[in-house]
This record gives C-alpha cells, sequence and structure tokens, in this order.
C-alpha cells in the first residue's frame, strides 16, 4: 500500500511540474550538487520530465572542480620518499595534466593511504611517526568543518607530523561566478542539502536579489526533487523569485552556526582555482596562519601555481563546460568512447558524483544504460 502511494504522489507531481512548465520556451535547472546529479539519474527523471526542462549538473562534485595544478601538487608530495598521501577513495583514479594518477603513483612505490574520515588520517600520522601524512582536503562545506576539527585535534595532541592540502571550495562564489559567466544560462538552481546543513539559507539570498535567479534548497529523495521543482517553477511562473527550503527535515535556516565556527577557527576564504571556471576570488579555503605548522604549503614550501601551469590536461575533455552546464556529458566528443569509468579521460567520469559517470550509467548515451535497467 505504501508503494503504491509514492507512486501516486510521484505521479501526481510530476502532473505539477508538466502543468507549471511554461509552453513557449525552454528552461534551464542546475542541480548544483553531485549527489543530486546521481539521484536524478538512478531515478530516470529527466526521461519523465517535459521535454523543455533541461536538467544541468553544475560544480557540486568536490573531485570534478578540483584543477590540474592542484593535482599535479598532490601528485608531486606523493612522489616524496617521507610523505604518506592520506586521501578520501574518489581522488585515487582522477588523472592529471600527464594523465597519471595517485593510484598510478601508488603503484609505482608512492605510499597513499584511503581513508574514510579525517581522524583515519590522523591516526595514519600517529601509526607513522617518521613520516609525513598529509591529508588532502577535497570538499566543499560540508567537509570543512570535520577537516578542521583533525587540525585542531592535531595541535592539541602535538601530532606534528600531520598536515592537510586544503583544496576546499565554498558554493555561494561560484555560483555567482556561474551568474557572471555570459555562456551559462540558467533559470533556476535546486540547491544542494548537504552544504545547506552547514551554512543555511542566507548565503544563497543574493541569486533572487541581485541575479533574479530562483532557487530551492532540495533533499535527495525522487519526491524531494520534484517537489523542489514545482516550487522552482512556481517561482518562476509568478515571476516571483525567492531562495527555499523545501529540504526541511534535513536543513535548518540558520544553518549549523558551530560547525561554521569551528570552519572558521582554522580556514580563512581564500582565491581558488576551479575546473572550467578558472581564478574565482574568496571560493576556497586556506589554513590561518595560527595553524600554519598544519598547513600542507607552507610545511613544503608550495608555491602558486604559475599562468602556464594552470592550462587544462585534455583539450577534448568537455568536464569543465559540463561543470558550467553549457555541455551536457553525451555533447562530450570522448564520452562513452575514449572516456568510460573504467578508462576515465576526465575526473567528471572518475567521480561517484560525476555528471559523466552519472550519465554513464543511468541514461541511454552511456555503456551502463542496460544494467541500470
Amino acid at each position: 500500500m505504501k508503494q503504491t502511494a509514492n507512486k501516486r504522489q510521484l505521479a501526481k507531481l510530476i502532473q505539477q511540474v508538466e502543468r507549471l512548465a511554461p509552453a513557449d520556451k525552454p528552461l534551464n535547472i542546475m542541480e548544483v550538487c553531485g549527489a543530486h546529479t546521481m539521484a536524478i539519474g538512478k531515478s530516470g527523471l529527466r526521461q519523465l520530465l517535459p521535454d523543455n526542462i533541461r536538467l544541468l549538473s553544475g560544480p557540486g562534485c568536490p573531485v570534478c572542480v578540483t584543477h590540474d595544478c592542484e593535482i599535479e601538487v598532490y601528485l608531486e608530495l606523493a612522489r616524496q620518499r617521507n610523505v604518506i598521501i592520506a586521501t578520501f577513495g574518489d581522488l585515487l583514479r582522477v588523472p592529471g595534466k600527464k594523465g597519471s594518477s595517485l593510484a598510478d603513483a601508488r603503484g609505482q612505490g608512492a605510499k597513499v593511504s584511503v581513508v574514510y574520515s579525517t581522524m583515519d588520517a590522523l591516526k595514519v600520522a600517529k601509526n607513522n611517526p617518521g613520516k609525513e601524512v598529509v591529508f588532502l582536503g577535497a570538499g566543499f562545506e560540508t567537509t570543512a568543518p570535520t577537516v578542521a576539527m583533525s587540525v585542531i585535534q592535531a595541535q592539541e595532541e602535538g601530532i606534528e607530523n600531520f598536515s592537510v592540502y586544503s583544496l576546499h571550495k565554498l558554493v555561494p562564489p561560484v555560483l555567482e561566478a556561474l551568474l557572471l559567466d555570459k555562456e551559462v544560462k540558467i533559470d533556476g538552481f535546486i540547491l544542494p542539502g548537504h552544504v545547506s546543513t552547514i551554512i543555511g539559507v542566507e548565503p544563497y539570498y543574493f541569486l533572487a536579489r541581485e541575479y533574479h535567479k530562483a532557487g530551492v534548497i532540495t533533499g535527495f529523495e525522487t519526491h524531494d526533487i520534484l517537489q523542489g521543482l514545482v516550487m522552482l517553477l512556481e517561482q518562476i511562473r509568478e515571476d516571483k523569485p525567492c531562495v527555499e527550503i523545501q529540504y526541511r527535515r534535513g536543513v535548518l535556516p540558520q544553518g549549523a552556526p558551530l560547525a561554521r565556527q569551528v570552519m572558521a577557527r582554522v580556514f580563512e576564504p581564500a582565491d581558488a582555482w576551479w575546473r572550467g571556471l578558472g581564478l574565482i576570488p574568496k571560493s576556497g579555503l586556506r589554513i590561518r596562519e595560527s595553524f600554519r605548522n598544519y598547513d600542507a604549503k607552507k610545511k613544503f614550501n608550495i608555491p602558486e601555481p604559475y599562468p602556464n601551469e594552470k592550462e587544462e590536461s585534455n583539450k577534448n575533455c568537455a568536464c569543465g563546460d559540463i561543470l558550467k552546464g553549457i555541455k551536457l556529458p553525451q555533447e562530450c566528443r570522448l564520452f562513452g568512447i575514449a572516456c568510460t569509468p573504467l578508462n576515465p579521460v576526465g575526473p567528471c567520469m572518475v567521480s561517484s558524483e560525476g555528471a559523466c559517470a552519472a550519465y554513464y550509467r543511468f541514461t541511454e548515451y552511456g555503456g551502463g544504460w542496460n544494467e541500470a535497467r
């Protein structure tokens, strides 16, 4: 009975979307979060929506937005004899400018430890006092507080062989960068649920106030995404853009102030490089001077990348344009041919939250389509 009721609810929501969709123009709706991209793919929503509603994947996959110049830095660190790289698994197979990855480096003798939490990385440092353990801090506002806690704990316990290479990115600045890009055409945003549990709703207000764009913080179940779409379409139809919360069971308007305090104690905003988007002011996080002993950039004297180092690796890979919503994965000439999950060329195919991985697995354009069905 419950399953039948759920199907009826979903059918009703799809009907609402169809009713609210404008008949005279297409709409571009960006799902910012990579977890939303995977949820939409798995549910088959793209195939169920009206043709004039185009869902675009955005720059909300932390592995995907990591720039080539950052990848080259941690690959060079991995080659140092006294260094152990501690990382989440998604970064293992991301290729750098020359096509090599952390997995390749490990095969050549580099010490790379896959961890499941920042505290696991601290344990690696404790267990290897003669080695320098560098944790690769990739992620958004969701993961930054836990990384900050590991730095605080390392300082309190005097663990001097632990440091963090901060690859953290911030969501609101990249959304503004997208809206300032003349190539990008977005009518509304499905805003990330996980990030919003930390930052709340206020950091998104500029979307409506300054750019007249609709936004809804949305959960990850199929009915959440459809409800979020209905709310977005109502805003667009009435020409009253605002920022709303659909995911009320997970997100408070004020977010998580204590988590932000911990994050602000260790990190401060800094300019950051994004794949496909270039340098975005104040869109990253760097470790504060008071914790400099735990900043891998300072410990290893890592310079800022030179301009010629900031060129993307494979010019045929459209990952940058896909992250901006300019292209869909199947519009990349490498997709499903030279670039597959078993042989990825770009990070959008590597990551479990990457748009190309989702399209390959869950749409008719990819080789995983039959398996997914």
